[in-house]
């Protein structure tokens, strides 16, 4: 797990940094213009997701090590992929671009305070005794809050050079991801597939249903076919390098705990591809 523990602060960094890159103090006033869409997308995202993540736990007694693992899964923002399939669902990308950038920033609050919550529910008593809440808030605010803050401003006194290579950042983000996965399956390979088999089920299960009650949800209150589509999407596609990093701070280099985060990144690019043939030309 060294490659992993090492590489994945950095790694999510300058993903949050690519992410920062392409926004705009619009992109946080836009949910002023639009608030039913924005907050449908954000309470699908930041508590439906994790309470069916928790109910399929209870009725497929996953074990408590695999079960903390979808929690943190469930509890990670959406990525910058979930901004690139919208698009190419032809669904509302700004909405995607806006949601994703909101619970990407709060998620240094939410995410622990998900994660600790589970872990009692679960009773995982192996999370370090130098490790708290607010300890891993300042960690995730570190590689997280900050690069996009900082990608904000570079955009600020750099427009014209970001807004021309935007296209460029947003495929470097995708690169980052998949050499960082491949690094990390590489170096537990003979561990990965014995746990995949354990967590696989869980994490189809938890992102085909979110992504149909995301889907219906929208189709019932949100504005449009467009804004259905970025929903579905915000709740099937997650941050997996954040997981990834939060799961290694808390529980170090335990690879089961990571299992259902890499699992799910395999499965949601997938599922969200598949989800996108099938409705790219609906409107």
């Amino acid at each position: 797990m060294e490659v992993v523990t090492k590489i994945a602060p950095i790694i999510l960094a300058l993903i949050m940094l690519g992410l920062g890159l392409g926004l705009e103090i619009e992109d946080f006033t836009r949910i002023l213009k639009t608030p039913k869409d924005f907050f449908i997308g954000f309470f699908s995202q930041l508590i439906i997701l994790p309470f069916v993540a928790y109910s399929l736990i209870v009725i497929l007694k996953i074990t408590p090590e695999i079960a903390i693992g979808v929690m943190i899964i469930a509890a990670a923002p959406g990525g910058v992929t979930s901004n690139i399939l919208t698009k190419f669902a032809n669904g509302d990308v700004a909405l995607s671009i806006s949601l994703t950038a909101v619970i990407s920033l709060i998620s240094i609050i939410t995410v622990p305070l998900i994660i600790f919550i589970s872990a009692d529910l679960f009773g995982i008593t192996s999370i370090s005794q130098n490790i708290s809440m607010t300890g891993i808030a300042l960690k995730m605010f570190t590689v997280v809050t900050v690069p996009v803050i900082l990608g904000m401003i570079i955009r600020k006194f750099a427009e014209n050079f970001v807004n021309s290579k935007i296209h460029i950042f947003e495929k470097l983000n995708l690169f980052l991801f998949i050499i960082f996965f491949i690094a990390a399956f590489y170096e537990e390979r003979e561990s990965f597939i014995n746990f995949l088999l354990k967590a696989g089920l869980i994490t189809l299960t938890l992102n085909v249903t979110m992504m149909m009650i995301a889907y219906y949800l929208g189709k019932t209150f949100v504005s449009g076919v467009k804004q259905q589509k970025c929903i579905a999407l915000e709740c099937g596609l997650q941050n997996g390098t954040l997981a990834i990093f939060v799961s290694t701070q808390i529980f170090g280099t335990d690879i089961i705990y990571i299992t259902p985060t890499a699992a799910y990144a395999i499965i949601m690019y997938i599922t969200g591809f598949i989800f996108v043939f099938f409705i790219k030309n609906k409107v």
